[in-house]
């Protein structure tokens, strides 16, 4: 079976999720959903590494925390990763850490408020510019949510095929039709808000960034008002950018190739590219985000098919 596809998403947004949707089967995924349409099984997840404590006496099973700039994502790792347990509990903190993990709900049995929890996967230590290079893609790929959600709420029905025509991606526009079915109401200016804060944190990162960091907008993304400039990219952060880029170009050729009308496996895109030079991660990083740009999708769990 296929791993799900990992979404990048600020603490904030996982946090105030309060639904979550179980698969059928014994080894059906389950997944937590957001306000903005996020359909959590996976996650990679950016930021400062604050604290490891033991929740067991034998410290075989540890809670921690890492930190964005909009909040705080909640870690726990046990017995069944025996190693990132042990990893978790090594480190030196604070650190800057890059995790990729597993999305859990808990709802207490006398309450009806869902907490959101991760059970990390993989766990590596990364530089402040990596740090920052997440907020600044996570920013973009939150800010096509609430696009997509502003959208979705304008609709009375039919939001998925009404938001493809838009040119939202069909797997994005079928997660934000769920999403607007479950909550009653979505507070979109406390999105919106959140990124405004989050870009704080990447005032000299790469883009076009206003004079003043009071006064950074949420049209960042599209084009630079007159008082907006361009900032150059540091030259390992564009290296990095292009390394990127070019993988996302080598898988997207790659499932091009393969596939026919029912799209191409996961397994034979993963094992083409890797005959590229292309490593496990990066292909499934590079998957990821085209993903999220909506140039692929999901048709059937394993199989990925162009737009």
């Amino acid at each position: 079976m296929s791993r799900e596809f990992s979404w990048r998403m600020f603490a904030s947004e996982f946090n105030n999720a309060q639904f979550e949707e179980k698969g059928t089967g014994e080894m059906a995924p389950s997944y937590v959903i957001t306000p903005l349409g996020g359909k959590v099984n996976r996650i990679f997840l950016v930021g400062v590494l604050t604290d490891v404590e033991p929740v067991s006496e034998d410290g075989g099973f540890v809670r921690a925390h890492v930190s964005d700039p909009t909040g705080v994502f909640t870690l726990y790792s046990g017995q069944y990763q025996p190693e990132i347990t042990e990893q978790l509990s090594s480190m030196e903190i604070p650190a800057f850490v890059a995790i990729t993990g597993k999305s859990r709900a808990y709802i207490p049995e006398d309450g009806d408020m869902l907490y959101a929890s991760v059970r990390p996967q993989q766990i590596s230590v990364v530089s402040p510019e990596i740090r920052d290079e997440w907020i600044v893609e996570t920013c973009k790929n939150t800010f096509e949510r609430i696009n997509a959600m502003q959208e979705a709420l304008k609709m009375s029905e039919n939001h998925d095929s009404e938001l493809e025509k838009l040119g939202f991606g069909s797997y994005l526009s079928k997660c934000i039709q769920t999403a607007v079915q479950k909550y009653e109401h979505i507070d979109l200016d406390q999105y919106k808000n959140m990124l405004k804060e989050a870009l704080q944190y990447v005032i000299e990162g790469p883009g076009m960034i206003t004079e003043s960091s009071d006064d950074v907008e949420i049209d960042y993304f599209t084009k630079p008002k007159d008082n907006q400039k361009p900032v150059n990219m540091p030259p390992n952060q564009q290296e990095t950018s292009n390394k990127i880029q070019e993988a996302e170009d080598t898988v997207l050729e790659v499932i091009r190739s393969l596939e026919g009308e029912d799209g191409a496996s996961w397994d034979k895109i993963t094992g083409q590219c890797e005959n590229k030079n292309l490593d496990v991660d990066t292909i499934e990083e590079a998957l990821n985000s085209l993903m999220e740009k909506g140039l692929i999708y999901e048709p059937v769990l394993g199989t990925i098919k162009t737009t």
